[in-house]
Parts: structure tokens; sequence; C-alpha cells
């Protein structure tokens, strides 16, 4: 996929899982939410297994190790190993340790993910500013995280200490809906600092990196949730994407999408991997695909027939970034999203 600007959502005449070889897959909100498994994700991704493509799971979550991770998805029903999981506690160390000397101390503000990850590139964690660290590292330490932790990042970034983040997400989906991810435990660091921190995770150029050399994948499919960290990712290493609509995006962030927020394909769920995507196309002024027809009105955008509304959503896709172009599309969607339920 070449960094322009994408008018419309691609077709297949291959399902994805026979197009690509490897899935690299986001976890929470498209795998899981709140730690069990979402619709139709384990049976999809096991006949997309079955039928030849590799998965790796690639999470901005770094609160848990690959092993855990492993764990987790074997138990949900989907058989994984470590070294299938990709987290940006990983991508973090190797950038740290790409700066600082083997050895060298490190103040860890998050989990269990980040101590192992230092510990793989031969760099000590501490708890503490006072422990003269080298270096100040911040990830998602989930809902127990202590406030003082904060604090301690704060101690030693005012001293001069460099700054790392695994991700700046700053939402997470949860069985309850959605809580604050470490982008929002960042922001109170950077207040409170006035500092920057160097980022890792989706959608920097790190991530990218850190899952290309840990998969070898040669024809990758990036399949996530979220516009500003999948997608955006997907595009700055310019390869493929799968949107699915089981996480944080809607349909109305989707249709006001900029360039490099809109997904190759877009489906429901995970069973998107399995199927063919079908091709929309110009109509009459507007996009037809399958049964519906989409057009960019005087202030909104119109919906017209009736079908799947997976495609009606991608007409509808067609006409608000044909008609945005490089920018974003301010016409309202929100009836046409209300006639496919969305």
């Amino acid at each position: 996929m070449s960094q322009t600007a994408r008018t419309c959502p691609a077709a297949s005449d291959r399902t994805l899982n026979e197009a690509y070889d490897t899935a690299l897959l986001d976890l929470d909100g498209v795998v899981y939410a709140g730690g069990q498994a979402i619709a139709h994700a384990v049976e999809s991704l096991g006949t997309a297994h079955t039928g030849g493509m590799r998965l790796a799971y690639v999470t901005n979550n770094a609160l848990r190790t690959p092993d855990s991770v492993a764990e987790h998805l074997t138990e949900l029903g989907i058989p994984t190993q470590a070294q299938e999981v990709i987290t940006s506690a990983q991508a973090v160390a190797r950038l740290i340790s790409e700066q600082l000397p083997q050895g060298a101390r490190v103040l860890v503000i998050g989990g269990e993910g980040l101590r192992v990850a230092l510990r793989e590139r031969g760099l000590e964690p501490v708890e503490s500013a006072d422990d003269e660290p080298a270096a100040v590292v911040q990830g998602f330490g989930g809902p127990d995280l202590p406030w003082g932790r904060f604090a301690e990042a704060c101690y030693a970034i005012s001293r001069g200490v460099p700054w790392f983040a695994s991700n700046t997400d700053l939402t997470i989906p949860g069985a309850r809906g959605i809580a604050p991810g470490n982008g929002a435990a960042v922001e109170v660091v950077r207040i409170a600092t006035g500092a920057e921190p160097q980022v890792a995770g989706k959608p920097l150029p790190p991530m990218h990196r850190e899952t290309i050399l840990r998969t070898g994948a040669e024809r990758p499919l990036v399949v996530g949730d979220r516009l500003d960290t999948d997608i955006e990712g997907a595009f700055n290493g310019e390869v493929d994407s799968l949107l699915v609509l089981t996480g944080v995006t809607d349909g109305a962030q989707l249709l006001a999408a900029p360039p490099q927020h809109r997904p190759t394909y877009v489906d429901a769920d995970l069973r998107g991997l399995l199927t063919g995507q079908p091709e929309v196309v110009g109509a009459g002024g507007g996009f037809r695909c399958g049964g519906y027809t989409a057009t960019a009105g005087a202030g909104e955008l119109e919906l017209e027939g009736a079908g799947e509304p997976m495609d009606g959503l991608r007409a509808l896709c067609a006409a608000a970034w044909t008609t945005a172009g490089d920018g974003t599309c301010e016409l309202d969607g929100s009836k046409a999203l209300a006639r496919l339920g969305l």
C-alpha cells in the first residue's frame, strides 16, 4: 500500500488469509476484551491458521509478558507460542538498548512486561529515582498502578534523565467499557515535567521494525481496531490493513478518517480474514458496494439500497474519503450509519 490518499476500501477476490502470509493482530479490542474472547475470534483465527496463514500478536499493551499473553490466548482456544507475541515493551527496550550501555539502570513505571523486556536487552530495571537510573521507561501498569509511581518518574526526569514510553494509547477497551490507557498516564508525567518521551509503540517505526524483525513477515496484513495506532502504523510501514469494528473505532470515526487512518479493508470482526472483500465501484455520481449506493449530498452522506451493513459502510467510506481527499470528511453521516445499525 503506497502512502497516498486512499479513496475507498480495497477489493480482494481471494480470501485475506490466502492473500497475505502473516496476520499482525492487535489484541485488545480485536482478539479479546477484558480478558474474554471477542465473538468469532477463536474460530476465525483457527481457520485462518489451518489455511496456512501465520498469526502474530502485536500489542501496544506493555503490562504482560509474551509468555503470559501466549498462555492466555492458549486458554481461550488459540494455541500460541511466546515468540508469536510482540509487545511495545520489547520495542521500547530495544530502543533504549540502542542508546544506553549494557547493564544500565532503567527506572520502570509499569508492569512485569517492561521488566522482562529490559532484562532481555541486558538492562537493569530499578524502582526508584534514587537508584541513579540512566533512563525512565513508562508503560501500561494496569488499574492498580500506584499514583506514586508517576512521582518517581517526575523526580528522575527533572534531573535530566531521558524518558521513554512504550506507547501513548489514551484508552484501552475492557469488558465494562473504555478505560484510560498508557497515553493518559504519560500525559500526567508530561504535564508535571514539561518533558517529551521517546515513544516506541504503534504507530511509530520502532514497533513496526520490532514486529518485522521478530516475525520475518513478507506479505503482512495488520489487523486492528484503532485508527490512530493500528491503521496509522500500517500506513507508516506501507503495508495493508484490516480494520475490525469490535473495539474502539465506530462508523463515524471511520468516515472522518484522514488518509493515514484509512484502512485497506473494513469488516465487522475477524471473520473478515476468511472472506474476500467486495469491490466498491463508482455509480451515478456515487459509490456502490453490494446492494448499497452512497453519495455525498448537501451537508451529509446519503445511502440508498439494502443488503449487508458492511457493504453499506464500505460505500459510505468511498463517498466520504473521495470528498475529503487529503483531508477529513466533514459531511454528516449519522443518518446513513443509523440505517446500517452502526
